[in-house]
């Protein structure tokens, strides 16, 4: 491919960047990052998933420093992913009134659930592709 062919793709790859919605744009990103990664030969691919973090839970805790906990605790879990449901806890907890310590039980287990998820698509693909 030519030079000049590779910089007509880039602006064309850059004005439908700048059309999409910014959830797009990150989705778009995403892909990017993914055939990048895949594309390197000196890569190997991951045979095992990542295990969540080892990181207790104090005793007192507010609900934001329990989702800054539990998103070092789960770093595979992507957070756009969690957004919708996250902020509806915290509304819950701050707008609504219920008890810190029971939207942050929700909280561990809505990440542990999504964690299991991507574990099992992780475990599939292996399966598919050995």
């Amino acid at each position: 491919m030519s030079q000049q062919s590779g910089s007509a793709e880039e602006k064309r790859l850059r004005k439908l960047y700048r059309n999409l919605n910014p959830q797009d744009q990150a989705a778009l990103l995403r892909f990017a990052e993914f055939l990048a990664a895949s594309s390197t030969p000196e890569a190997e691919p991951m045979v095992e998933f990542p295990q969540p973090e080892n990181i207790s839970r104090p005793t007192q805790e507010s609900v934001v420093k329990a989702i800054k906990r539990l998103v070092a605790t789960y770093p595979m879990v992507d957070r756009e992913r969690l957004l919708n449901e996250t902020s509806s806890l915290m509304t819950a907890h701050v707008i609504h009134g219920k008890a810190a310590v029971d939207v942050i039980d929700e909280l561990e287990a809505l990440f542990g659930q999504h964690y299991a998820i991507l574990k099992a698509e992780f475990e599939q693909r292996l399966l598919a592709n050995p």
